[in-house]
């Protein structure tokens, strides 16, 4: 009896330091990304972004900063990491592979949110529909058409020709002053 207590004793001088550390590390990183999310929040209102372009932004960086937080706090307790991280490479890549499509759509929708080469209220003409763009989301563009509401991806929005029609000038052609 008196052996196990010391294998106890002696197992917790070893490991209530690594624990220590380990939920101290996970803090670190939970406050760090919780920090992060109020600075891109709060540069994306001077900037003034786009709200789903500065929440996507915002909870990617606190993702990524919580798996490397994760990483490092079992990297801490001694466990072999690399195993992990090669997983999770492996696991990223299946995963682009899989959602291509809808990867495409949103990587395509931030570009249109950043470069703005049309805005909400704009008409725009492409692959045969036109119609006034009602919302941008990060994986449709919804158009009212003729009454109609078309959903176009971004993706097609981003690789297609465009044509915005310009609302302005044909209003002031119709009604010369």
């Amino acid at each position: 009896m008196e052996k196990i207590i010391n294998l106890a004793i002696e197992g917790s001088v070893v490991w209530v330091p690594k624990l220590a550390t380990t939920i101290f590390i996970l803090i670190i990183f939970f406050v760090i990304s919780k920090i992060i999310k109020k600075v891109i929040g709060s540069a994306a209102k001077r900037l003034q972004m786009d709200n789903h372009l500065t929440l996507l932004l915002a909870r990617t960086s606190s993702i990524i900063l919580l798996i490397v937080g994760l990483v490092t706090a079992l990297g801490t307790l001694g466990i072999d990491v690399s195993a992990i991280v090669a997983g999770l490479g492996l696991t990223g890549f299946a995963l682009g592979f899989a959602l291509k499509d809808i990867i495409s759509n949103l990587l395509s929708g931030i570009l249109i949110l950043l470069y703005q080469p049309f805005k909400v209220g704009n008409t725009i003409k492409i692959s045969g529909f036109e119609g006034e763009v009602v919302a941008i989301d990060l994986r449709y563009t919804e158009l009212n058409s003729d009454g109609n509401k078309v959903l176009m991806p971004n993706s097609k929005l981003f690789t297609d020709p465009i044509t915005v029609i310009d609302v302005m000038a044909c209003v002031d052609k119709e009604n010369p002053e």
